[in-house]
């Protein structure tokens, strides 16, 4: 019997060919990463140990990018936090100009590679399985035992395998696959499983779009998202990473849980309803609904392919007299890139708001938070009760190019609407 990616890259990690689906492991880190809301509860933890070796403090990043820049008197204390301790143990801080949303600025600073085992104090760590990684959330407890130890303990996930098959329309990207294919998994399939991303349509998709896919996975419940390296992601690697990298590949008689198969040719831009990431529908089902906001940006649709992509939709026009679009870049070097491509000056140009590169509007933290009775269309990941800001307002996810065009006409709005 074969193994899975997952079960080879965690194999790996106790020094194995691969692991069981169900057993218990405790197992190297090569990468940990916290943020400026998560990592001073891991402070708290490690400053009540006496003379106590902190193993695995050299495999540790900070990234201040939640509530950044500080927007208040406690978000600037926790940067203080994460800036002191980052001082004392020589570990590398990421904040102010060098700074970014997290989850996209580590694969671009070539931080995370393929064939680590990498855990993260944030939900969305499951990102990098995109590179072909194992990479997932765990507590801010779990990552103070992970400093002191160098190791995380873990199950190992049953997976699921999901097939896409055929090339995307236009105006269908990675973030309306992953939308689909969380509203049919549904919300208990997933529960602490793995998602391997697989088929011909992957080929179809650059590094940002399957970021975006295995970065929703957890929205499911699923342990980690993994997609198989091929010659998009060794391009990609080869060019930024600075650590070494193996790739690992599922052999073909691998033991899945459950197979499943979709069509994309046929898929259309999805947008999710509020208060759920897998309520999703056909922007084609949804009647003209009226908003207040746009926000393009965050570690799902924050790049700069992304930003390229709604600045074609909204170029030459205008935002909605009767709401706001608000434009972060997920990094500065997405920032320059987009500035010296004229991409900025488009938004601007539009009457967009161009915010600094920070998390702030997709957890309602700051940039652009919503009032009671206000709707958004948001490129971020989630959409729950309250999550932009107070809890009667609502949230409905969609690709960059649907929320350029809704800003540009002040309603949920296809791209071709606008032409």
């Amino acid at each position: 019997m074969g193994w899975t990616i997952t079960e080879k890259i965690l194999g790996s990690h106790i020094g194995k060919e691969g692991v069981s689906q169900g057993e218990h492991i405790f197992a190297d880190v090569d990468f940990m990463l916290a943020n400026d809301i998560t990592f001073p509860l891991s402070i708290n933890i490690l400053k009540e140990l006496k003379d106590v070796e902190f193993k695995g403090i050299k495999k540790l990043t900070l990234v201040a990018d939640h509530f950044t820049p500080n927007k208040d008197v406690r978000s600037a204390e926790n940067v203080k936090l994460l800036r002191e301790f980052s001082r004392k143990y020589g570990i590398k801080l990421y904040e102010g100009g060098t700074c970014g949303v997290e989850h996209c600025l580590l694969p671009e600073e070539g931080l995370v590679v393929p064939g680590n085992l990498i855990i993260g104090a944030d939900s969305h760590t499951c990102t990098y399985g995109a590179l072909g990684a194992f990479s997932t959330g765990v507590g801010s407890t779990d990552l103070a035992g992970a400093i002191i130890s160098g190791k995380v303990w873990l199950r190992v996930p049953e997976t699921i395998k999901i097939e896409y098959r055929g090339k995307p329309q236009k105006w269908v990207y990675g973030k309306d696959i992953i939308l689909m294919t969380l509203k049919d998994l549904g919300e208990e399939s997933g529960i602490y499983r793995s998602l391997e991303f697989s088929g011909e349509t992957i080929s179809y998709l650059d590094m940002p779009q399957r970021f975006t896919i295995c970065n929703m996975a957890v929205e499911g419940g699923e342990k980690n998202g993994i997609i198989q390296p091929d010659k998009i992601t060794e391009a990609y690697v080869k060019e930024r990473a600075k650590r070494t990298w193996k790739f690992y590949y599922s052999d073909s008689d691998a033991k899945y849980a459950e197979v499943r198969t979709y069509d994309i040719s046929k898929l259309t831009p999805q947008v999710a309803l509020p208060h759920s990431p897998l309520n999703s529908v056909s922007i084609f089902e949804i009647s003209k609904i009226e908003i207040d906001q746009v926000f393009i940006g965050s570690c799902t649709n924050g790049w700069y392919e992304d930003l390229r992509i709604a600045a074609e939709v909204i170029k030459g026009k205008k935002v909605n007299d009767n709401m706001r679009l608000i434009v972060a870049p997920a990094t500065y070097k997405i920032y320059l890139q987009a500035l010296k491509d004229g991409i900025l000056e488009i938004f601007a140009s539009a009457g967009a708001i161009i915010s600094p590169p920070t998390c702030g509007p997709c957890l309602g933290g700051h940039m652009g938070v919503l009032a009671s009775g206000e709707k958004a269309v948001s490129t971020t990941n989630r959409n729950f009760i309250g999550r932009m800001g107070h809890p009667e307002s609502e949230v409905y996810l969609a690709n960059p190019a649907v929320a350029a065009a809704s800003a540009v006409l002040g309603r949920i709005a296809h791209p071709d609407e606008v032409k």
